[in-house]
């Protein structure tokens, strides 16, 4: 059986804000809601077959737009767009024209500006299939938003199968030329209900080469190897065993699959007191790993848990980082005529 249910739970400038839950029951259930198109819940069992939450966030719904958690800029479980990460100094040229966006970081644009995706209500309706269960958000972002050219519209669809793996489906189309780069913010703990950090997690990131960021974790444009450095997870590590060489701990652009096109698994993360495992599929070129190392324990969360420093880890797929501004980047440009298209799965199983 699968059922999914919805509610209203605020109304925010004109527009009902609706928490859907979808529910496998047998274990497996997420929630989400219209505001941020957040996922502020998804439980699954352990390898006892006891189910608990696995993402940081919070149970009431209106501590998603209220303050504190709006200054802190965590972004935990949201849609991001137009472009997530960083875009440096808010500004890029396209076509001989430069654009200004709006600065929101320093003096950097970063996960879409001051009112991103993560913080509108998005359009929403339930989808169903014969095997799985969801739901379809829409918006409509207009010329000029946020500084960005260009009216898009785009859906983001989360897709709850019975094999137990969350697909989130993103489609655009666009009326000028710009730069499209949606991710999902989740911030994942496997030991279920935030029990300990992640720095006991072992993960395994299937990747060649990174990014090299400069103190702003900005893009300098250099690719460089991970074989031999801290950041190397194509064998499986302990996330905690080698973070105290990683000034600042693990926020860092993957190169993905280098000449691999389609969906295929680039992560693989395994809580080893509960058995769980969460693998990650993408289409996406990269993938930014971070180890949760802003929060400082001034949000409390679900359970009244304080959430600070290493209690989530993120694998957000995306294209590059500043990728307007870098031409050897592959290319994030979105034209008139074309699709946006972007699939990742997160898929859960357990070990003994």
């Amino acid at each position: 059986m699968m059922k999914v249910d919805s509610k209203v739970v605020a109304r925010l400038g004109g527009k009902d804000v609706l928490q859907f839950i979808l529910d496998l029951e047998d274990g497996m259930m997420v929630k989400l809601l219209s505001y941020g198109a957040i996922v502020t819940h998804l439980t699954a069992p352990d390898r006892n077959g006891k189910s608990e939450d696995m993402v940081l966030g919070f149970d009431d719904p209106s501590r998603y737009w209220s303050e504190p958690y709006l200054s802190h800029m965590c972004y935990l479980g949201a849609i991001i767009g137009r472009n997530g990460n960083r875009i440096a100094r808010g500004r890029f040229i396209l076509n001989a024209k430069e654009y200004r966006l709006a600065l929101n970081h320093g003096p950097d644009h970063i996960h879409g500006g001051i009112i991103g995706f993560d913080k509108v209500v998005w359009d929403s309706e339930t989808i169903e299939y014969k095997d799985a269960i969801g739901v379809r958000f829409s918006y409509f972002s207009r010329d000029g938003e946020e500084g960005y050219p260009g009216n898009l519209r785009i859906t983001v669809s989360f897709v709850l199968k019975k094999d137990h793996s969350l697909t989130i489906d993103y489609r655009g189309t666009i009326d000028q030329p710009c730069p499209v780069n949606l991710t999902h913010h989740g911030y994942w703990n496997l030991t279920g209900g935030v029990k300990r950090d992640i720095l006991g997690h072992e993960l395994e990131i299937y990747a060649n080469r990174y990014t090299v960021t400069d103190a702003a974790l900005i893009p300098t444009g250099e690719f460089r190897p991970l074989k031999g450095t801290p950041l190397d997870f194509n064998s499986p590590h302990v996330i905690g065993e080698r973070i105290d060489r990683v000034p600042g701990g693990y926020d860092h652009n993957y190169v993905l699959s280098e000449g691999v096109t389609g969906l295929r698994k680039i992560a693989r993360v395994t809580e080893p007191a509960s058995g769980r495992v969460m693998e990650v599929l993408t289409t996406e070129p990269g993938v930014q790993f971070y180890t949760g190392n802003f929060l400082d324990g001034a949000l409390t969360g679900k359970g009244g848990v304080s959430y600070s420093k290493h209690l989530g880890f993120c694998l957000e797929t995306q294209h590059f980082p500043d990728s307007p501004n870098h031409p050897e980047f592959p290319d994030t440009v979105l034209q008139p005529g074309q699709t946006y298209r972007h699939t990742t799965v997160y898929r859960f199983r357990t070990v003994k």
